[in-house]
């Protein structure tokens, strides 16, 4: 297929319409094996760093195992609400208290998503781990960028995927800072592997997604200098 012969609409449509799900995620149907391997055979084309095939996704739909993960994920949740783990400086700085800031609301209503996700973690059909060989939380900026430049392409590429065959999916990372060594034994990862993000991944209920609203791109764009 050459590309004069792609549907752009349709690329679009996925491109712009692919959400993080969280209140919509369809606890009720299964998710086929055969369609969530084509999926992952579709995310590990994506593009890789010099290091070569790292890539590495663990598929949880035993009901066993998932309600485990979702159980650390509650406390892990918890704890950052009430300040008994205090988050990270750079996710410390990320929260907006206050109520005037236009992007308040926004970020509320994710918390609220979050939330809801949380209480039903453990009815989720399908849990994905996106894994990758090597740890550079004591390395330098360089190591770190490339570590996850080489993991997070292929996890966007599996959310795309899903999205085409109609599956939603939520990206979310909130268990690792406290609980990854736990999820890691519970799973049988190696101590070398690095966790890079947990999705939960359902069919969704309801109308079809539209593009959020975003701030023009002409706003975040920066030519040859910021």
């Amino acid at each position: 297929m050459d590309v004069a012969s792609l549907d752009l609409a349709s690329v679009d449509h996925v491109l712009t319409t692919t959400r993080a799900v969280r209140k919509r995620l369809d606890l009720t149907r299964p998710v086929a094996p055969e369609i969530l391997e084509q999926c992952l055979a579709i995310a590990l084309q994506a593009p890789i760093g010099f290091a070569g095939e790292t890539r590495h996704f663990v598929v949880v739909t035993d009901p066993q195992p998932r309600a485990a993960i979702a159980a650390l994920y509650s406390q892990a949740a918890a704890e950052a609400r009430s300040g008994v783990r205090p988050r990270d400086a750079y996710l410390a700085q990320r929260q907006i208290t206050d109520a005037a800031d236009p992007r308040f609301a926004q970020q509320q209503r994710v918390f609220a998503s979050g939330a809801h996700l949380v209480q039903h973690l453990h009815e989720v059909p399908v849990l994905v781990l996106a894994c990758i060989e090597g740890r550079v939380e004591h390395a330098g900026p360089g190591a770190q960028a490339s570590l996850y430049a080489s993991i997070m392409p292929a996890v966007w590429s599996l959310m795309l995927a899903l999205r085409a065959r109609g599956i939603g999916s939520v990206l979310t990372t909130i268990h690792i800072h406290p609980f990854e060594r736990e999820i890691a034994q519970l799973l049988a990862v190696p101590a070398e592997i690095t966790q890079a993000a947990l999705l939960a991944v359902a069919y969704f209920t309801g109308t079809d997604f539209k593009p959020a609203r975003r701030a023009p791109a002409k706003e975040r764009t920066h030519w040859n200098s910021w």
